[in-house]
C-alpha cells in the first residue's frame, strides 16, 4: 500500500473509532500519524519523525508490538482513550480494523497487582444501583442501596472498590454535587456511557446473554432492580470496546453493603488502612502485608478496605490463621509453594481475552502444577488439614485442572519466543504434522550448516564460509585471496573489502525450502498455539476458583506470620455490645518505637469517653489502635493485645485532625463539619466513633459550644436513644463535666510526671480526666524561643489564680468603656466584666446571654448540617461585633 494509503486508512479508523488516539499496526510496529503522533510523542516521549503523503508531510511516531501495553497503560492514566487497530492477512494482502478501545476501566495490564474495577452507578431518587467488574480477573459485583444516606454509602462503596473507570447512568449526570464528591475523593475517569445502555429492559437483556436468564433471580435481584440496570451498562460499555473480556466474566455475585464495615473515605484515609496519609507515612497493609503472590496482596488490601460483619465467616478466618501459625514447618513449607505461583485469575481472564502469550502459558502451566503440592503441604500437616485452611482448597477442580497441566506439559517448549508466529512455541512431538515440518526443517539446516565443509573440501577453498542475514538470505563467503577457486556455477552477489559473496542454484533451493518450512511452521504452531489457548480459556472458571484459593492461603499464611513475630493474639467476636482490649497496641506504630501498651474497656453502660491529656502523649495513637483493633478483628486477623474482646461494628467513622482543604474552596473548620455532620447522620448503636479535637478549627466559645453538643447528641442525651460506642479527645477540658451529668459518659486521661519543672509523658491510659494539657511544655519542647515559654507561664499562672479565661475584648461605643467576655473556670459559665476608669465591675454580657440562650434552643437533632453551620458562623460575627 503507498504511503497516501496508509495514512488515509489511519484517519479513516480514527473517525471510525471515536477514540482520543490510535495505534494502527503496521507489521512489528504500531504507528501513530498526525496530532496523534504528537500527542504521543509529548506524553510518553516518543521520537516524532514525518512521512510524505498525498504532497504533505505528516508526523509519525511508532512503538514495536510487543512494548504496546506500557505505552497504554501511560496513555490511559493520563486520561485518553486509545483505539487499536490489528493488522490481519487477507487474500495475500493485510487489512486493518479497529479490535478495540482501551479505557482505564478496560486495559489489561499483566502487570500491574491492584484490582481494576470499571464501575457503573444507576440512581432512582433515593435509591441506587452499582456494580464493580475487574475486567483483569472477571470478578463481577453488585448491590442496591436505598435511603435518605444513600448517596453517602454509595460513595463510600466507590471509595472501597477504587474503580479506575465510572459510568454514571443518565439521573446523576446532572448531580454535580455527587460527583463532585466522586472527583474529589476518587482518582476516576468519569465516561458518558450510552443512555439506552442503562434502561431497564435492555440492561435485563444484556445481564442475561451473559450469564443465563435466571441470572438475576439467583443473586436475589429482580429484573427491574437499579443494581441489574448498573450491571447490563457495565457489560454493554465492556463489550463496545472490544476487549475481548466478557468470556471472562462468568459469575454475577450480589452482595450486600450491610455485611460490611462501613467505612468511609475520610475514615480510610484517617486510619491509613491501605495508602499513608503523607510520603513519610506507613499503611496498615504496608505493615502486615506479607504475601508472596500478587493475587494475595490484592485479597488482603481488599480485606482491609471491606471487613465483614459475618462473625461465622470471621471466625473461620481465624481458625485458618491460628492453624498456620501453630504449625511453623508446615507454613513456611506452604509459604516456599506459594512463592512460585502466578495469578491465575488473571491469566485466565487474558486467555479469554485472547492476549495471553506463550510465557503466559507457561505461567499457568507451573501454578496448576503447584496445586497437587499445595494440597499435599496442607493434608499432611493434621492442624492444617482440619482447619479452615483446607477448605480453601475444597473448591478447586482439581481433575480438570490437573488435565490442563497435562496437556500445557505436553505441548509448550520451554524457552518460547515473544511472538507467536515465528515457531518454537510447542514440543515437535506435540503434533505428528508439527514433527514431520520440524523434521524436514533440521535436515535442510543440517544440509547448509555441513555446505561449507563439503565445498571447502570439494574446490580445496580454505577460507569458504555459509552464513545468513536479511539482506543476502543465505549465502557462501570467499576471501579474495582464493577467489581464482571459485567454480563457475557460483553466482557473485555482493563485493567486500576482503572477500566476496556468492549463492548457487542448489543452495538457493535449500533456502527456499527452509524458508517455506519456517512459515509453514510458523503457521501451524500458532494454529495449534490458539488452539490450546482455547482449553485454558474453557477452564477460565476453574482456574479463577483455584486462583482466588491460593490467594486465601497466602493472606492466612500473611497474617500467621505477622501474628507470630509480633506476638499477636486471637480477639474473641463477640455479638454483645462491647470492645475489651488488655495492653492493646497500635499495629503500626510498635514496629518503630517501644510501645507503652494500655487497656480499653467500653460496652452498654460505659459508652462514651472523652480522652484527655497533653498534647504529644499519645490520645490519638490511643484512640486510633482502638479503630484498627476492631477494624483487624473482622477482617479475620490476630490483633495487638494480650486479651481482646470485640463486638461486632457495623462502621468505624472518624474525625481525626484538620486536613485543610483551601485549594478545593473549602476551609478546614467547614471540612471538620462536613465530616462531624457526616458522623452524626451515619453512626448508629453498633458503630464505633473516633473524634479528635472536634470543635477546635473555629473560635474558643464556638468550638466548646459545638463538642459539648456533640458529646450530648452522640451520647444519646437529648433523644434518648442508644450511643454508639465513642472516643472523643479534647483540649476543652470543660467537658470531663459532661460525666457527672450524662450516664454512659466516662472520663480517661493520658498521664504525664511532672517534677521540678519538667513534666515526663507516661503513655499510659488512667481513668479520671487529666488535670491540665502541659501545653506549654509542648511548646518548649517544640522550640519555641524562650522569652515567649516564659511569659507564657506568667500568663497560665495568672489565669489560673483568676480562674477565668479572657477570651475577647472590646469598647462599648456608646460609654467609652472596655468589656470583656470571660469564661469562669470555677463556675463553668461565661460571663462579661467591663471598667472604664480601672475599676472592676462585673456585668452579664447582653450578647453572649443572647448567644447562649440561643444555643441552648437549638433542636440539633432536627437542623440540617448546613443551617446549623450558617447560625455556628452568625453567632461568631455577632461576638466579633
Amino acid at each position: 500500500m503507498t504511503a497516501e494509503g496508509i495514512v488515509g486508512e489511519f484517519f479513516a479508523l480514527k473517525a471510525e473509532s471515536e477514540a482520543d488516539v490510535l495505534a494502527m499496526q503496521m507489521g512489528d510496529f504500531y504507528e501513530f500519524f498526525g496530532e496523534d503522533a504528537r500527542t504521543v510523542g509529548e506524553e510518553l516521549d516518543l521520537k516524532v519523525s514525518e512521512r510524505s503523503s498525498g504532497g504533505e508531510m505528516y508526523e509519525m511516531a511508532g512503538v514495536p508490538v510487543d512494548d504496546l501495553t506500557p505505552y497504554l497503560k501511560a496513555l490511559v492514566e493520563r486520561g485518553y482513550r486509545v483505539a487499536v487497530a490489528d493488522q490481519h492477512a487477507v487474500d495475500g494482502g493485510h487489512e486493518r480494523r479497529i479490535s478495540r478501545v482501551v479505557t482505564p476501566g478496560t486495559l489489561v495490564d499483566p502487570t500491574g497487582d491492584d484490582a481494576q474495577y470499571l464501575a457503573a452507578v444507576v440512581r432512582e431518587g433515593d435509591s441506587f444501583g452499582l456494580a464493580f467488574v475487574d475486567i483483569t480477573t472477571g470478578r463481577f459485583q453488585v448491590t442496591e442501596l436505598s435511603g435518605p444516606d444513600a448517596a453517602s454509602r454509595a460513595l463510600t462503596e466507590l471509595y472501597r472498590f477504587a474503580p479506575t473507570e465510572l459510568l454514571p447512568g443518565p439521573d446523576l449526570r446532572g448531580d454535580d454535587a455527587f460527583l463532585d464528591r466522586v472527583r474529589e475523593r476518587l482518582d476516576t475517569t468519569l465516561t458518558l456511557h450510552a443512555t439506552d445502555a442503562f434502561a431497564p429492559g435492555r440492561a435485563t437483556h444484556t445481564v442475561r446473554e451473559q450469564f443465563g436468564v435466571n441470572a438475576a433471580d439467583s443473586v436475589g435481584l429482580g429484573e427491574q432492580d437499579l443494581a441489574v440496570r448498573a450491571a447490563g451498562a457495565a457489560l454493554s460499555y465492556i463489550e463496545e470496546t472490544g476487549v475481548g473480556a466478557l468470556a471472562s466474566v462468568t459469575r454475577l455475585q450480589s452482595y450486600s453493603a450491610t455485611d460490611h464495615v462501613t467505612l468511609d473515605a475520610t475514615t480510610q484515609r484517617n486510619l491509613e488502612l491501605t495508602e499513608p496519609m503523607t510520603g513519610q507515612g506507613v499503611s496498615l497493609f504496608s505493615t502486615i502485608d506479607h504475601t508472596t503472590t500478587s493475587a494475595g496482596g490484592r485479597l488482603l488490601k481488599e480485606w482491609l478496605g471491606r471487613p465483614i460483619r459475618r462473625r461465622g465467616e470471621l471466625e473461620a478466618r481465624q481458625a485458618a490463621v491460628g492453624a498456620l501459625a501453630a504449625d511453623a514447618m508446615s507454613r513456611e513449607r506452604l509459604r516456599d509453594l506459594l512463592d512460585g505461583a502466578y495469578d491465575l485469575e488473571r491469566l485466565a481472564s487474558r486467555a479469554v481475552s485472547g492476549s495471553l502469550d506463550a510465557h503466559g502459558m507457561l505461567r499457568v502451566r507451573d501454578t496448576l502444577g503447584l496445586v497437587p503440592e499445595l494440597v499435599d503441604a496442607v493434608e499432611s500437616s493434621p492442624r492444617l488439614a482440619d482447619s479452615p485452611v483446607a477448605e480453601a482448597l475444597a473448591s478447586v477442580d482439581r481433575d480438570a485442572l490437573d488435565a490442563l497441566h497435562e496437556a500445557l506439559a505436553s505441548a509448550l517448549a520451554e524457552d518460547p519466543p515473544k511472538t507467536l508466529t515465528e515457531g518454537g512455541l510447542l514440543r515437535p512431538e506435540y503434533d505428528e504434522d508439527l514433527r514431520d515440518l520440524v523434521d524436514r526443517h533440521d535436515e535442510a539446516v543440517e544440509w547448509i550448516d555441513t555446505l561449507a565443509e563439503r565445498e571447502s573440501e570439494k574446490h580445496g577453498i580454505s577460507r569458504l564460509s555459509v552464513d545468513r542475514n536479511k539482506t543476502d538470505g543465505y549465502y557462501i563467503q570467499v576471501a579474495k585471496s582464493e577467489r581464482e577457486k571459485v567454480p563457475d556455477h557460483y553466482e557473485g552477489i555482493k563485493t567486500l573489502k576482503n572477500s566476496e559473496r556468492y549463492v548457487h542454484p542448489e543452495l538457493e533451493e535449500r533456502e527456499r525450502d527452509i524458508l517455506r518450512l519456517e512459515e509453514r511452521r510458523g503457521d501451524l504452531e500458532y494454529e495449534l498455539f490458539c488452539d490450546l489457548r482455547e482449553q485454558v480459556a474453557d477452564h477460565a472458571t476453574a482456574m479463577q476458583d483455584a486462583g482466588r484459593a491460593v490467594a486465601e492461603l497466602d493472606v492466612y499464611a500473611s497474617l500467621a506470620v505477622h501474628a507470630v513475630r509480633n506476638d499477636w493474639t486471637k480477639p474473641e467476636l463477640t455479638d454483645d455490645d462491647v470492645l475489651s482490649v488488655d495492653a492493646g497496641r497500635h499495629p503500626v506504630v510498635e514496629q518503630s518505637v517501644e510501645f507503652v501498651p494500655n487497656d480499653l474497656h467500653l460496652d452498654r453502660e460505659r459508652r462514651f469517653l472523652v480522652v484527655t491529656g497533653p498534647n504529644m502523649s499519645g490520645k490519638s495513637t490511643y484512640m486510633r489502635q482502638a479503630a484498627l483493633i476492631t477494624l483487624l478483628a473482622q477482617v479475620g486477623s490476630f490483633v495487638p493485645a494480650t486479651h481482646a474482646r470485640v463486638g461486632l461494628v457495623d462502621g468505624v467513622f472518624t474525625r481525626v485532625g484538620a486536613l485543610d482543604e483551601l485549594a478545593q474552596g473549602r476551609s478546614t473548620f467547614m471540612v471538620e463539619m462536613q465530616e462531624l455532620s457526616n458522623i452524626l447522620h451515619s453512626a448508629t448503636e453498633e458503630s464505633l466513633v473516633i473524634l479528635d479535637e472536634v470543635g477546635r478549627g473555629t473560635a474558643t466559645y464556638d468550638g466548646i459550644s459545638i463538642a459539648w453538643a456533640a458529646t450530648e447528641y452522640l451520647s444519646g442525651a437529648q433523644s434518648n436513644t442508644p450511643s454508639p460506642k465513642v472516643l472523643f479527645a479534647t483540649h476543652y477540658h470543660e467537658l470531663a463535666d459532661l460525666a457527672d451529668h450524662i450516664n454512659g459518659v466516662e472520663n480517661i486521661h493520658v498521664a504525664a510526671d511532672e517534677r521540678d519543672g519538667d513534666v515526663t509523658f507516661l503513655r499510659t491510659v488512667e481513668d479520671g480526666p487529666a488535670d491540665r494539657s502541659y501545653g506549654i511544655h509542648v511548646a518548649d519542647l517544640a522550640g519555641v524561643p524562650e522569652p515567649v515559654v516564659k511569659r507564657a507561664r506568667e500568663v497560665l499562672q495568672r489565669l489560673r489564680d483568676d480562674e477565668a479565661i479572657d477570651v475577647r475584648g472590646s469598647e462599648d461605643e456608646t460609654t467609652g468603656e472596655s468589656k470583656q467576655v470571660v469564661f469562669d473556670l470555677g463556675s463553668g459559665q461565661f460571663r462579661g466584666q467591663a471598667s472604664a476608669d480601672g475599676g472592676e465591675g462585673e456585668t452579664l454580657d447582653p450578647v453572649a446571654e443572647s448567644v447562649l440562650d440561643e444555643l441552648r434552643g437549638v433542636d440539633v437533632e432536627g437542623t440540617s448540617p448546613v443551617e446549623l453551620l450558617s447560625q455556628v458562623q452568625e453567632w461568631q460575627r455577632r461576638l466579633d461585633d
